[in-house]
């Protein structure tokens, strides 16, 4: 099947042509036709399917079929996904389909001062991808309406819940026009997300591609077995391999990403982090130089790496195992992408087997170990340190110095509001 063959129109066609693509993906296939005749869409897709393109072409279409209001733009439809990263990666995809239909499109996400994405909306915009935060923010303030939103998408819907912004989502749901066309995507399906779903699609059109469970067959996936505390080593020890132009390391956490850049700059290994902590100019000048291959390897967790997609990226290195096991496919679908050759490294100590069990279960396969390295896992039962009973805690307790303020409620008002919550 071809492009041509979804009747697409002309200039949309013309864009995608010079972006390099002739055939659809599946999702893009099945989606496009259903988007097209205004039918609401669930869907379920990982990132890396295409799933962008699926959405952001018959929008595209559809729009740019009403010439009426392109003397005053007005926000015609709304995208709403989880990541910064991904935002702007979803904001170049429409520009690129879109660069010959004479829509305009613009990103708003927090993080950065608003100026420049106020001064977008102030001279309209008819297409808006946002992050639910920022959204709510330029609402409040007067700057975005939703009352003329004829097309609702709602991207990564699994992971919004999981970052905690389904209420957000429920509020800027409640401000959108009840006659609407909806898309709803989610890279699995758990009884809340198909609650949520119910509740703001109708009738849709289901749409099911790469099941979260089935990892794709091109990835070469292995294990290596290490003791936590010589995993640095490792990495090092593996990253000693012309061949890994770059690779995109995952840690659990913000602080052990930044560990590990540390660590590799002292090994003299060009790395990067890029996470929640990070300005956004500085996670965009990262992901730049990841791209351009000036950095070698970029340090994530997993939630600042949800939108990454760079083409021709081979190698994926798990530093730390992900407690979630639909996770551990997720980080490895970062490469692989539209046929292109990818390699998946995993370091599980002692206390991550149990996590590899569970991925070897949801993807129904044995991963090959990597024996033949010269740090193997020795300490197979590592003492876990008890915590100490409350009462054999330091409980030494001195006063705190005078403010100098002798009113207790400004003190008290003061202390409350450095906190971080």
């Amino acid at each position: 099947m071809l492009f041509q063959s979804l009747q697409i129109i002309e200039p949309i066609l013309k864009a995608v042509q010079e972006e390099g693509y002739s055939t659809p993906t599946p999702i893009q296939a099945q989606a496009i036709p259903i988007v097209l005749q205004g039918t609401d869409l669930l869907g379920c897709a990982q990132t890396g399917t295409g799933k962008t393109a699926a959405f952001a072409i018959p929008i595209l279409q559809l729009l740019g079929a009403d010439k009426t209001y392109q003397r005053k733009r007005k926000v015609r439809s709304l995208i709403i996904t989880p990541t910064r990263e991904l935002a702007i990666q979803i904001g170049e995809s429409f520009e690129a389909y879109g660069r010959h239909t004479g829509l305009s499109c613009t990103v708003v996400f927090g993080g950065v001062p608003q100026n420049s994405q106020t001064n977008a909306l102030r001279n309209g915009v008819d297409i808006l991808i946002a992050t639910p935060g920022r959204l709510l923010d330029l609402m409040n303030q007067g700057f975005i309406s939703l009352r003329d939103v004829e097309i609702f998408v709602l991207d990564e819907a699994d992971r919004m819940l999981d970052m905690g912004f389904i209420h957000d989502v429920k509020k800027i749901i409640a401000e959108l026009p009840k006659t609407r066309q909806s898309l709803f995507f989610s890279a699995t399906m758990p009884p809340e997300i198909v609650k949520l779903a119910s509740t703001i699609l109708y009738r849709p059109a289901k749409v099911s591609v790469t099941p979260v469970s089935s990892t794709v067959d091109i990835i070469k996936q292995f294990v290596y077995f290490v003791d936590k505390g010589n995993k640095n080593a490792l990495l090092v020890e593996v990253l000693k391999n012309k061949a890994i132009n770059t690779a995109l390391v995952f840690t659990r956490t913000k602080y052990g990403a930044d560990k590990v850049v540390k660590m590799l700059l002292k090994n003299n290994i060009k790395a990067e982090a890029i996470h929640g902590n990070k300005a956004q100019n500085a996670r965009q000048r990262a992901l730049a130089n990841f791209k351009a291959q000036t950095t070698r390897v970029l340090v994530a967790t997993d939630i600042a790496a949800r939108g990454i997609d760079v083409e021709d990226m081979e190698y994926v290195i798990n530093f730390e195992i992900s407690n979630i096991a639909e996770t551990y496919v997720h980080r490895i679908g970062r490469t692989g992408r539209a046929g292109a050759k990818g390699t998946a490294y995993s370091f599980c100590d002692a206390e991550e087997k149990a996590y590899l069990k569970d991925i070897e279960k949801l993807i129904a396969k044995k991963i090959p170990v990597i024996d033949n390295h010269p740090y193997p896992l020795i300490d197979h039962n590592p003492v876990k340190v008890p915590k100490q009973p409350y009462e054999k805690r330091n409980t030494s307790y001195s006063k705190p110095k005078p403010s100098g303020d002798n009113n207790p409620k400004r003190r008290f008002s003061r202390q409350r509001t450095s906190r971080e919550y």
